[in-house]
């Protein structure tokens, strides 16, 4: 299964269950089969773009990870790579920027690996030297329009990180107004404005 955010919301991309599905209209959970079409993919991107009535959909095909792939046919490809870093007290790093509430995360350079680009975008953004980069949490996908390069598709390699270092340097020249240190569990508790997606690397994180 796979799930891509959309302004926001999920488009689930899932093998079709052996029991079968039962399609839904409901704007809460629009649930649809795959056509064969790629190109009729983007249409629900649209509907999840631009009409807010709609709060997830779901697409079965015979095969989720050809589907996937398909779905990635409309797209430009982008990988980026970030982490959830801990510190010596457990608190997690956490980075403030157009409002909201996110992760250092950043695109992977050409011949980098996403460890390292991982790494890299973490030292760039928070002003931390001493990284440890551990396992591979999970990835996440979302969907944006660029100017030039049209439809985007950005998978997001998230990795565990830990570091001996407490002060940190927020990257303005990237628009990150705080980086702070906060506890997980109580940030996932509160009501701070933050992506859904990085709400699953969270939660991950504390498993």
């Amino acid at each position: 299964m796979y799930k891509i955010y959309i302004n926001g919301r999920p488009l689930v991309l899932a093998t079709l269950p052996k029991e079968g599905f039962q399609p839904s209209s409901n704007p809460e959970n629009l649930i649809t089969i795959y056509t064969g079409n790629p190109k009729s993919l983007l249409g629900y991107v649209d509907m999840l773009e631009k009409n807010e009535a709609f709060k997830q959909v779901t697409i079965y095909g015979n095969d989720g990870e050809r589907l996937f792939k398909e779905f990635s046919t409309q797209f430009t490809i982008l990988e980026a790579a970030g982490g959830l870093v801990f510190n010596t007290e457990g608190q997690g790093l956490f980075i403030y920027r157009l409002e909201t509430w996110d992760l250092p995360k950043g695109k992977i350079d050409p011949g980098e690996t996403p460890e390292a680009a991982a790494v890299r975008e973490v030292q760039e953004e928070t002003g931390l030297q001493e990284v440890k980069c551990g396992d591979l949490l999970l990835m996440t996908y979302h969907t944006y329009r660029h100017l030039k390069k049209g439809r985007i598709l950005k998978p997001t390699y998230w990795y565990r990180m830990t570091t001996p270092e407490a002060q940190l340097t927020p990257q303005a020249e990237e628009n990150i107004e705080k980086a702070e240190w906060k506890s997980v569990p109580d940030f996932l508790e509160s009501n701070l404005p933050v992506y859904p997606n990085i709400r699953l690397v969270l939660k991950k994180g504390l498993e």
